[in-house]
């Protein structure tokens, strides 16, 4: 079997506001109808639908694997997120023994784990 990608459905408790948010992280958007889009940035791509059930919202996490999370990190302080977006936290990198990573809740409190793993 070959695999090509794998796009995971999120919700949003404001679908508008989750739209805007993305936008300004850098995702493009290809809308699929009223009530749901493709997010996409270089080969990564999810969706947001407008629903909200607040258990999968609170329990919904994803690891965004990127080149250099410092640099990724610089990135999200210089957008100001957390002024911008009521609900948004951002917290700072962590260093484990496979890599480093921080994170981000976006204007649902879906939990994005952004990290880069290190090569010996």
């Amino acid at each position: 079997m070959k695999t090509k990608s794998i796009r995971p459905f999120i919700g949003a408790k404001d679908f508008e506001l989750s739209r805007n948010f993305y936008l300004e992280l850098g995702f493009e958007e290809t809308i699929l109808g009223n009530k749901m889009s493709v997010f996409k940035m270089e080969d990564v791509a999810f969706y947001l639908q407008d629903a909200y059930v607040r258990d999968w919202i609170d329990n919904s996490m994803l690891f965004l694997e990127v080149d250099n999370v410092d640099d990724f990190w610089a990135t999200l302080v210089t957008l100001d997120l957390t002024t911008k977006y009521t609900d948004v936290k951002l917290v700072p990198i962590q260093e484990y023994d496979w890599g480093k990573e921080c994170f981000l809740h976006d204007p649902s409190g879906i939990l994005w784990h952004i990290g880069e793993f290190f090569t010996y």
